[in-house]
Formats: structure tokens, C-alpha cells, sequence
């Protein structure tokens, strides 16, 4: 399992993928904001969404788990 996790603390803005849904390397899986930016947080490996752990609106802290992949 893989755990993809915030680069920085913000309000997650929206969830671009499902629970099952298939991911590539370089997938943007989640958009938060920060300061006023939008930040897309991106799968670092192939996988399939095992769990999403965030809502949209909720905040993230930085290192705090988004999503877990199964490979």
C-alpha cells in the first residue's frame, strides 16, 4: 500500500478520482488550496484507490494522509 499525502497544509478544493479507480504515475488525484493557489496532488506510482480519508472542504495538514493506494 502507498499512502499519498499533503506537500503542504490547505482546504482539499476537490477529489478527482473514486475509490477503485485505476491511477498513473503523474495523476492528479486531489486539488487543495493554499494561500490563495490551487495545488494538485499527484500519484507518484500506479495503483488503484483503496481509500480516500478527506472530504471536499475539509483541512489538511501537511504530511496528513489523503488517499491509500493498493498496487
Amino acid at each position: 500500500m502507498k499512502e499519498l499525502k499533503a506537500s503542504m497544509a490547505g482546504t482539499v478544493l476537490s477529489i478527482l478520482v473514486s475509490e477503485g479507480d485505476a491511477v498513473t504515475p503523474g495523476q492528479a488525484v486531489i486539488m487543495l488550496e493554499s494561500m490563495k493557489m490551487e495545488i494538485p496532488v499527484e500519484s507518484e506510482t500506479a495503483g488503484s484507490v483503496e481509500k480516500i480519508h478527506v472530504e471536499v472542504g475539509s483541512f489538511v495538514n501537511e504530511e496528513e494522509t489523503l488517499i491509500t493506494l493498493a498496487e
